[in-house]
Order: structure tokens, then sequence, then C-alpha cells
């Protein structure tokens, strides 16, 4: 009978704190075998109210042009601190009259309990969207208001201070590490070892403590190169997918950001890792991939050794974008470090597979053009 389950005989890390019982059923009735290591606290989200009240003072000192909110609990916090402090209607008049960009839906559900409405949300639900959309627009003297994310967007105040804007950060909560981290400390040897299959994550934050954590054992070098060849980065959305860019880690994640649609996901991609691929490309070409060898509508395709590794990562995400600094990442040492040798990669491995296998997606990167 266990040998009839897709997952049975491989083994994920779980590094959710909420919610885990629930993942960790999803998985075992697959038959994994599971190894839980929570990322964050069980509390994750501390809310300082002193710092919170300074914030909010400072956004009703003067009018605000464009309000950027990026976090449904985020936004639910604030309004609910407000309102215990007398002063929710003051806040609400003054986000009502600014232009709103919310993140996802969650934000947007957020706000417009409270009446407020978004001008724009990004279909992605990724931050850099949200700036991409404000990219070359004349912010000069506008009063913006970024509401954090449990993790510091100054990075994101600085981009929207060159454009010429006067930001306000409002920091509702601070994401803690999980307080005892011996069982992460462990996980990240089982990844750095090759012991598991996949590691999953369902927040950007719980991405940002494991590589923290990786960082101070000294394994941080072998987590990320494991990622990059044998164990999977499996992520609940693209939000949670975005926090690996920074390390150049392909991912993977469903196209709606659901636990189960993510432990779906993983029935076919495990499997498919080793007993080979089979994916149908735009325009009807079959492309078959075992350890042996490439095979395109039944022909054998030879690939030098940066294409083929650039395949390796495309295959891994198939339909989805790769950014170049993965690709970059995955090729053999000894190739030129910049992303010409991206490029280059990409072209011959076009010319084996065909100019529209391989799409290039403009500021972000590449990705297999699989048939939907």
């Amino acid at each position: 009978m266990t040998e009839s389950l897709p997952l049975a005989g491989y083994r994920v890390g779980v590094t959710a704190a909420r919610k885990v019982e629930e993942q960790t059923s999803l998985l075992e009735r697959r038959g994994a075998e599971v190894v839980w290591a929570p990322a964050l606290s069980l509390d994750p989200n501390q809310v300082d109210d002193a710092d919170l009240r300074a914030a909010t003072e400072e956004v009703l000192a003067g009018p605000v042009d464009m309000f950027l909110a990026t976090t449904g609990i985020g936004m639910r916090a604030w309004f609910d601190a407000c309102e215990s402090w007398g002063i929710v209607d003051r806040l609400l008049a003054a986000l009502e009259g600014a232009e709103i960009l919310a993140r996802g839906p969650k934000s947007v559900g957020a706000l417009r309990r409270r009446g407020l409405r978004e001008l724009w949300a990004p279909e992605s639900e990724c931050f850099e969207d949200v700036l991409e959309h404000l990219r070359g627009r004349e912010l000069t003297g506008r009063r913006i208001v970024v509401q954090e994310h449990g993790q510091s967007l100054s990075m994101v105040a600085h981009a929207l201070r060159r454009q010429g804007a006067d930001v306000v950060t409002v920091t509702v909560y601070r994401v803690l590490s999980a307080d005892d981290p011996t069982p992460m400390f462990g996980l990240i040897d089982q990844v750095a070892d090759r012991r598991l299959d996949a590691v999953t994550f369902t927040s950007a934050p719980a991405v940002a403590a494991l590589m923290e954590a990786a960082g101070s054992t000294g394994r941080r070098d072998e987590v990320v190169t494991a990622f990059q060849a044998d164990v999977v980065a499996s992520c609940v959305g693209p939000v949670t997918a975005a926090a690996f860019e920074l390390w150049g880690v392909p991912t993977i994640f469903p196209d709606r950001s659901r636990l189960t649609a993510m432990v779906k996901q993983l029935e076919t991609e495990l499997p498919s890792r080793r007993e080979g691929l089979a994916l149908e490309l735009v325009g009807g070409h079959q492309l078959l991939l075992h350890r042996d060898g490439v095979l395109l509508d039944g022909v054998e395709v030879r690939l030098s050794p940066a294409p083929s590794a650039v395949l390796q990562a495309l295959v891994a995400n198939p339909g989805n974008v790769v950014p170049r600094r993965a690709l970059l990442a995955m090729l053999p040492s000894g190739t030129a470090g910049s992303e010409h040798a991206v490029e280059m990669a990409v072209a011959r491995l076009r010319a084996a597979l065909g100019t529209k296998a391989v799409q290039t997606v403009v500021k972000r990167g590449y990705r297999l053009a699989v048939a939907r």
C-alpha cells in the first residue's frame, strides 16, 4: 500500500511555525517523511506599541499623497491599535485621500474592510512590481507612507527618496526567529548533506531566518549549493519565492498560493526528478530529461555544461521565471561570472531546443516555454 503513495520514500523539511499540523498531515498522507524545524517564533509578529504610536503620529503630522500597503495582518494590526488609542478615524481620513497601492489580495481585503479602496495592485503580489509601477514617475515632493511587512523596507524607502519622495515607514510588527534554534540547525545540516529531497517555505521571513541561521553555522554556501542542485526549495507563492532570488536559488511554487497546491506540486515534482522529466513545450515539441541525457521529440540533444546547467534550472521551474542571478549561480565553475555568460548559455540552449523554447522576461530573467 505504501508504494502507491506519491511521496513514499521522500524526506521533506517543513519550516512553518503556523498551520504546521495541516501541512505535516498533507505530506504524511502522501507518504512523505517530514522533518519539522520552525524558522520563526510561534508568535512571530511582535508589535511595539510605543514605536507604532510614534510612527502613526508622524504619518498624521502631514498630508499623505501615496500609501503602500504590504500585508493584511499588518494593516489589521495597525488599524486595531489605532482604534484602541482612539485615533483610527484620523488615520482613515488621512489615508482616504491618498493614492493607495496594495501589494496583494490580503492587504486589499484589510483596506476595504475599513472603507479604503486601492487604486492599483500587482497580479504577482511581488513588492518589486509595485516599485516597477512607480519607476520613472515624478515623485518629487510627494509624501509617501510605506507599511513594512515584518522586515525592514529601508531599501524601498531609499529607492523612492531617490525619485524625490518624502518617505515615512511604519513598522507595525517585527518577525522573530524561532525561540529554540536547535531544530533549524539540524535541518540546515540535512540540507547541506543532501539528506532531504525538499524543504517547504510559507513566508519570506522564514527564508531569511533559515539563511541567517545557516550563516551562523558556517554552512550557508553548502545550503545554497544544495538548493541549487539537489534539494527542492518549495514555496507557497511568488512572494516567498522572491526571497530566494538574493541567494541565486531556484524555487518552485504553485499557481495558487495555498498549502494544498504546494504539496500537490511536490507530488509530481519529486518523482519527476528521480525518474526523468517529460515536458511539452510551446509549439507541440516534447522535451524528455533523463540522467543519461536530453531528448527533443525523441532525438538526442547534446548540450555543453553551461546551457545544460541553465536547462536544469529552468526545468526545475517549468513556466516560472528564474532570475538571471540564479542561473549565473548554476553555471559551472570556470564560467565567466557575469550576466553575459548567462545570455551566452541561453543563446546556445535556444540554438539546441529552438528559439521559442526559452522566453525572456524583461528585467527579471528567463523561463521555459511549456504548454499550459
